[in-house]
Formats: C-alpha cells, structure tokens, sequence
C-alpha cells in the first residue's frame, strides 16, 4: 500500500536534498555490486572447467535453416533445447531454452526488426564425440563437441570463436517452491516439476535435488525484499576469442572505450538505473543497455549481440594462448542474465562494416532526424517563464550566436503534470511557440513516464480507467515517488497503452503544442526515488512478465510510443525528434540518447567521447552529452573547451541543473563570447556534412562518430585511441580536453595518406603522431586526402534560414591527386526521402584535374535553389585555367586564386545548381 500522500509528501520533500544535492558524487551504496546480486554471487561460484552440460546427438533434428538439439546437465537431469540458425549475411543465432520449462520463459519481441531471414545449414562429419556443419562461406563450419558441450565456430584450421569452451553455461530451472507446495498441488503441475526438476537418470536413478543457495527464492537489498515465486532463473554463457586483444562495447558505461578485464573486480553492469552523479572508470550500470560486444584484430572483426533485457552483468577476461609455435592473445566474455533465455546472435563480420550492417539487418538503423536536431540545442533545468524564454531567445540574436531549439525541463508544467504547462508561467504556449517558429526555430518539452496520482489529472485518471499502469506483486496500481510525488508507472510493454500514450501528442489532446514542439523522455529507466536502486521492485508486474524481465526495455518502449505519437499527429508526413535518457538496442530506431547527468570537470569532457563512441559501435551514432557539465559550475576555459567538443560530436546541446549559475553562452565576457560563437558557427558551416553521415548512417548503419580503427582496422596503434575520433571517414577531430593545454598530439593514421588542417590548410602525412600547438581558439580537425566535404560557410539565425543558402565544397586531394565525396539534400524535416523518394544524391569525384558531379539516384525527384558558390582544392597546384562545363555543355571560364605556399586554390562562383550535372576541369 502506497504511503498516504500527505506523509508521503513530507518524506519525499525530506529525500530531495538528499538525492538531488549538486555536491558530491554518486552514493555507491544505493547501487548493489556483483556480491549483492544473489545471480551474479551464484554465477561467478561456478568454477570453469566443470561443465555438467553434453549434447545428446541423438536428438538432433536437423530442417534445412534449423538445428535442434537437446542438452542434459548430469546433474540433475534437466534438460534444455539448443537450436541453432545460419542467418544471411554471415551470422549465427543460438538459442538455449528450458525443454520444458515449469511456464514459459520471457523472449524479447519487438527489437528485431523482422525474423532473420536464414539459410541452409548441412552436415559435414558426424561421431558419438560430436557434430560439424557447414556455414557455406569461406570454409566456415560449426562444430559441436558431445561432451562436454561446446560449440565452435571455425574458418580453416582457425577458431574463430568458442562458446562454452570454459564451461561457465549455467541454466537456472524455473521450479515450485518446495516448503510453499501443497498436498492440493495438481497433477499436471507436479508432473510439470517432475519433468523439469527432477527427471530419472539414464539409468532409471532419482537425481537429487540441487543444493539451494542465498537469495534463490527472495533477496534483500536495504529496505527492499524482492519476492521469486519460480526460484532462480539465472542464465550464463560464455565466449572466447582466440587472437583477440580488444573487444568493445555494451554500453552505457562511463570507461574506456577499450573494454577492460574484469578479473579482481565487480563485471560491467547493464541494468538502466538513474545513477545519481556517476563516477568515471567504473563498470557500474547507467541510463542504458545495449547487450552488443565487439572484438577486433588486425585480422577480423566479430560482434555478439545478446537478445535479454534482464539485469546482466559481463564478465572480460584476458589471457594468452598458443597457436602453432606463438603465443596469441585471447579474450573470454561471460554473459549474465538474470532470467529470460539464451538468444545470441553472433556476427562473424570479418570488417567492422560488415559488423555494422550484420546488427543493422537485425536491429534496424539509425533514423534520420530532422536536420534542425543536428544543429544548436539550448538547455536548462529550468528557464523560468515565457519571458525568460523569449529573452534567451533574444540573447541568441543580440550576440549573433545560431541555435535551432530552445529547451523546457520538468518547471514548465502545472505541478509535474506531464502534457501540461504551469498556468502562471507559461499561461499562452502557442504564442510562445509561435514567436520561436516566426524566427523559425523549436522547442522541446519533457515528458516523462512517472505520472501524477492525483485525481484531477486527466492523465492519470484515462490510465487507470483503461487499467494501463504497472501493478504490484500483490495486483495493484504499482506506485513510488519520482518528480511529481507519488507516482504511478505506465506498462509500455502493452502495445494498447503505447498506443493511446502515441495519441496524447495529437495537437488537440496536447493542449497548446504545435508543430515545431518536440519531446525529451527523460527518468525513463525508469527512476523511482523510493524504490531498489532508485528504480522499480524487480517482482512489479507487466501482464504475464515480471519487472525482472522487461526492465531494459522500459525506455526503448518509452521512446518508441513517443517517436510514435509525434509521427501520428502529422498524418505520418514529419519526422520526430524525441532524447531518451534510458534505451536498449533498437533505440536508434526512434531518435538521440545522452549520456546523463555528467558533471563540470575536465573528466567527465574527456569520458563524452569513448561514451558516445561505444554508443556509436552498436548502432546509437545520435549520441551527445551536456555541454559544460551538468552538475556544478564550469570555468570559463571548461566551457569553451566543451563547446569546441561538443560542436563535433553528433547531438549537440548545453544543459545545466537548477542550482547552478546561468551559462548563456554570452555571459563570460566577450571573448568568450567570441570562442564559443565560433565553435557554434562551425557546427552550422558543417550540417551538409553532419546531414550527409546521418542519412549514410540511415541507409547502412554505419556510425557517424567512430574511432580510428574502424577505418584503419589493421593499424593497432589505432585500437585503444579514445581521445581523438572520425566523422564519417573523412574528418578527424582531436578537442581539447585537458586544463590549461599548450598542445595535443594527434595520430593521423594511414600509411600514405594525406591529411590536411580544416583550419590552416596545411598537409601533413599520414601514420604519425602530430604535435600541435594550441590556443583558447584551437580545435585540431583534419579533413583526409582524397576526400570533398560540402559546407554552407553563411552562418544564419538557425539551420532552417540556411535552407537554401549556396554550398562551398573542400576537396582535399591524396597523394594520387584525386578525391571523392557525396552530397545529400531533402527537404529536412518530412519522410519524402523515404516515401516519394524525394531526395537529391550527388557524387563529386576529382580525377586528372577534373571535377564532377553525378547523380547517384536517378530515379529520385527532388529540386533545390541552392547552388555552389565556391570550390576550395587543398594540395593542388596552380592551373592556367579552370572550365566549368553545365549539364547541357555549355562552358565557360571560371575566377580563381592560388596560394602557392598553401597549395589552395579556390574558385569563385562557379554558379551551379547543388543538384545539377557539371564538370569543373582544371588546365
């Protein structure tokens, strides 16, 4: 029974300063380690090299895209089902189940984009010993060992992979409780339980029961019980990568990008919690959990993605292993989970492009935000009243600094009452709105998945009618404290209650929205203050489903219906944009993600990059973190620092808490001022580009942000570099991020190429460390050779205004004096491009002092007015001449200037339409 709310009110007024205080840092004790999880205690006692698990060949069925085969633990007889699938695309997926389990067993629906389409698999060999088959490519084959089991994924005489090769594959049985069992128990469920628990031995001998251990049927964590009516229900498998050295991945963690050993230490945590003040370099859980690892050498690249969205924990381990008269290193993860089955996915690449596309095929890509959510964001908790918002607003233009969205925390609404605005301070949202859409910018408000218990709020009051919120164990409304007071928590996993929370965003049922209001979900973890680890009692219950076994999926559903819900209100015609705090893999699919309450200090600047990087890896390439730190307050050196950052990564926003100091980027002093206004400009110079990388992102899930390796895969100076990174392939970006710096050193890697300074032009080559002086002014980017970057060098109010200023193209040729690019326009803001096609894609190639432009779709319609004015060639020599020929071959001459120390030239004016046919030939 929730406590009376005017108790619970006091309470909750008593906790605030406790848990929102900007001092200090995360209180560990609210969070529970490896030895405090009962599973995870148990799984890590399991001694590897013990395996009870064989294969019983002779219950292999074998159709032609599906194994079956059943496992025995000798233990105690209880047996579980293997299948096994050969996927198109180069994959494997392995699912281990219960044979038949007590009820069944929670398997997660609606992350897949479709079912995997498969394709043949075909015995090779088969003994008493074991099994092999052929995976069709590349002499790939599977190789299932009897006893104990194993299973091997092989290329040649090479293992590529090994699951179970150290025995650590544990399946916890659901079961009925003994002492709870009555004499009035059914036959069916006894027989249930005999089949599954207790089934005779080969030899016709009872099996006795397993010895029970601490927290198997009820744990406690502080004040909290969590209840297990089934028992323990906990899975373990384990992988090891011969050759292998780094592996990466399985975020939100805030560590390093390279993926550490685990051994002496807790294993990193994916369990979405809303961690107060995280620490760095730690492997405790955040906001998110993507379950997608990834392992690279000079050799391959592999990827495991591991479909449980239950609390898990992942084990690294590091070792060496001898293959033929050398020593290798070899890398083993454990996955944990505490309920749910076995369903693995693994992606046998071999290039990390490969890797991407395999997870892209399952989970979907990233989607193509509107182009104004790639520019400026403006942020705090809270701007005040409509006046606040219209003097920053104005604060913008007055000190000509661009910004596209203005940002509404949790103040605006009528007493946290979501889809509501606080009638004294915000008392006509339209008008408000309105006056940004005039200066053709946006808004985004907060909404939030904790609801008000109050019966005034309609809200709350449909939810209940329609009995769509979260029950208790005991069947009730599930109720705890978040931002409101008492609370109570929709069950987004009901595909009815998704839809009717799309339906709240209609511009009728959102009272005074529009179209240029867009959404933040945020505490979607979900955060609950008086609950297990600041988050909800694992026994809750979502229909059939415990808590236990959808939580990492609350957000990603969170998301899902609000990405939905803004689709709908136009009719399906404009694309969302929605920030979630808290995700799972698929989250790409339904807008950006940031990586939480980070704070004001040089290390949490340094930490957004291998954060947003590892996002990136696993498909959410629409990552950022607050600009100049969320908690505390920034020096001005920090801030600048952290605009020159953030201005480079893909979601770009300043954010703030309420306690600290205003941050308007204008109120540091002019120069400053000046820094971060130049930081901004730059952004908006580079959204053709930033737009290019999120529809290629879109089109093939590659990342927008990457580390080096992924383009540079056999370089291994390039594995563990987490403090520069690429966009796209063709920009390099080193921020500064350290106190008072004079220089960084940068790694420009490829062994004969070019690299030049965006800034200065200068050329420098390739597979080196680069020391460069810096400034309060500086930001070391590089642009590589062989490549041509569209820019819009007009720097308007906001992105839209820009829409059809003229383009400036860099071509920055190699050591073969060629180069080559893209450029993508749509009309930036609808699903067109992806409906009627419409859409202009260009292909820009130098070659022999030529420059063309192609169309690379044809079958495309889309017209532009934007036009190229200018052509920047880096690494050139000087022309006696330049030519432009028009799609229909009319030529004529073209202005140019050539800087022979610099090695620039540019052209003026070629005049051409961005979506035109043309060449630009230099004699």
């Amino acid at each position: 029974m929730a406590a009376p709310i005017d108790r619970m009110g006091l309470l909750f007024l008593t906790l605030l300063p406790v848990l929102f205080s900007i001092a200090g840092a995360v209180d560990r004790s609210n969070f529970k380690t490896c030895d405090q999880s009962a599973f995870c205690k148990r799984q890590r006692d399991v001694k590897p090299g013990q395996s009870p698990y064989r294969a019983l060949l002779e219950t292999m069925q074998l159709s032609d895209s599906r194994l079956t085969l059943q496992l025995i633990n000798d233990n105690n007889k209880v047996r579980l089902l293997l299948e096994l699938y050969r996927l198109k695309g180069n994959m494997t997926r392995v699912k281990i189940n219960e044979l038949k389990p007590l009820k069944p067993r929670y398997e997660v629906p609606d992350v897949l984009i479709k079912d995997p389409p498969t394709e043949p698999l075909s015995v090779l060999d088969q003994d008493e010993n074991g099994v092999v088959f052929s995976l069709g490519v590349d002499d790939q084959r599977v190789i299932i060992n009897a006893r104990p089991f194993r299973l091997d994924i092989v290329e040649g005489t090479k293992v590529l992979l090994s699951l179970n090769s150290r025995g650590l594959l544990v399946f916890e049985h659901l079961r009925l409780r003994k002492d709870t069992s009555s004499e009035t128990d059914t036959e069916e469920s006894k027989d249930a339980v005999g089949e599954s628990v207790a089934e005779k031995g080969e030899a016709g001998v009872e099996v006795q029961e397993e010895e029970e251990h601490p927290g198997m049927w009820e744990e406690s964590f502080k004040s909290h019980t969590d209840t297990k009516p089934n028992g323990a229900s906990s899975i373990s498998l384990d992988f090891s990568f011969p050759g292998v050295g780094h592996v990466y991945g399985i975020p939100e963690h805030a560590d390093s990008l390279k993926l550490k050993s685990t051994e002496g230490g807790d294993p990193y945590r994916l369990y979405n919690l809303d961690v107060f003040q995280y620490e760095l370099y730690n492997p405790m859980a955040l906001y998110g959990a993507v379950p997608v690892l990834l392992s690279h050498s000079v050799e391959r690249t592999m990827g495991i993605f591991w479909l449980n969205a239950a609390e898990t924990w992942v084990d690294i381990s590091s070792s060496t292993v001898t293959q033929g008269d050398s020593e290798v290193p070899e890398t083993g993860v454990r996955w944990i989970s505490e309920s749910g089955i076995i369903d693995v996915f693994i992606m046998l690449g071999p290039h990390p492009t490969d890797v991407f596309s395999q997870y892209a095929s399952l989970t979907g890509t990233q989607s193509l935000p509107p182009l104004a959510a790639l520019a400026y964001h403006q942020c705090r908790w809270n701007y005040n009243d409509q006046e606040d918002v219209k003097a920053v607003d104005g604060g913008f233009d007055e000190h000509d600094i661009p910004y596209d969205f203005i940002w509404l925390d949790i103040e605006h609404t009528d007493g946290k009452r979501y889809f509501t605005w606080e009638p004294n301070k915000f008392a006509q949202p339209r008008q408000m709105l309105q006056n940004l859409k005039d200066k053709r910018r946006k808004m985004v408000t907060i909404v939030d998945p904790h609801i008000k218990v109050d019966s005034g709020y309609k809200i709350h009051n449909e939810i209940r009618s329609k009995d769509f919120y979260i029950k208790n164990k005991d069947g009730g409304d599930y109720e705890g404290w978040c931002w409101p007071g008492n609370a109570g928590y929709p069950d987004f996993t009901n595909p009815e209650m998704r839809a009717w929370w799309a339906s709240m965003f209609a511009y009728d049922q959102y009272e005074g929205s529009m179209d240029n209001l867009y959404t933040w979900n945020d505490m979607n973890e979900p955060s609950v203050f008086n609950g297990p680890e600041v988050t909800m009692h694992k026994d809750a219950r979502h229909g059939s489903w415990e808590h236990r076994d959808v939580h990492n999926l609350y957000g990603f559903y969170v998301q899902m219906a609000t990405a939905e819900g803004q689709i709908q209100r136009s009719g399906g015609v404009e694309r969302p944009f929605v920030l979630t705090r808290a995700f799972f893999a698929g989250s790409q699919r339904y807008g950006a993600v940031w990586t939480g309450d980070n704070a004001a200090e040089w290390g949490h600047l340094k930490m957004s990059i291998p954060m947003c990087l590892s996002l990136g890896l696993v498909g959410i390439s629409f990552c950022g973190a607050d600009v100049g730190g969320f908690f505390k307050s920034p020096s001005e050196e920090l801030l600048v620092r952290w605009y020159q950052t953030g201005a480079y990564q893909p979601f770009f926003r300043a954010h703030a808490h309420l306690d600290t100091p205003r941050r308007e980027p204008w109120l540091f002093g002019p120069d400053n001022t000046a820094l971060i206004r130049e930081a901004v400009r730059q952004r908006y110079a580079l959204l053709p580009y930033w737009y290019q990388l999120f529809y290629n992102a879109h089109r093939t899930g590659q990342p927008v942000m990457r580390p080096l390796w992924v383009e540079y895969p056999e370089d291994a100076a390039t594995f563990a570099v987490e403090d520069e990174f690429l966009l796209g392939k063709d920009l390099l970006v080193h921020p500064v991020t350290d106190e008072r710096s004079q220089g960084v050193t940068a790694y420009l890697p490829g062994d004969g190429e070019l690299w030049y300074d965006v800034h200065t032009h200068k050329k420098h080559q390739g597979n080196l460390n680069l020391y460069i002086p810096v400034t309060m002014s500086s930001i070391p980017v590089f642009q590589r050779g062989g490549s041509i970057i569209s820019r819009k060098d007009r720097v308007r109010r906001s992105s839209s205004c820009m829409e059809d200023d003229p383009y400036t193209l860099y071509v920055a040729v190699n050591a073969q004096g060629t180069a080559e690019g893209e450029l993508y326009i749509d009309d930036g803001h609808t699903f067109n491009f992806e409906k009627q096609k419409q859409f202009i894609h260009r292909r820009l190639t130098f070659s022999e002092g030529t420059l063309t432009s192609s169309n690379l779709s044809p079958d495309s319609q889309f017209t532009t007015v934007s036009w190229v004015e200018k052509v920047v060639f880096m690494g050139v020599t000087k022309p006696n001449a330049a030519t432009l020929t028009t799609d229909n071959g009319t030529e004529s001459p073209l202005e140019f200037e050539f800087d022979a120390g610099a090695e620039l030239l540019t052209l003026r004016k070629p005049g051409v339409n961005a979506g035109a046919d043309w060449t630009i030939q230099l004699r």
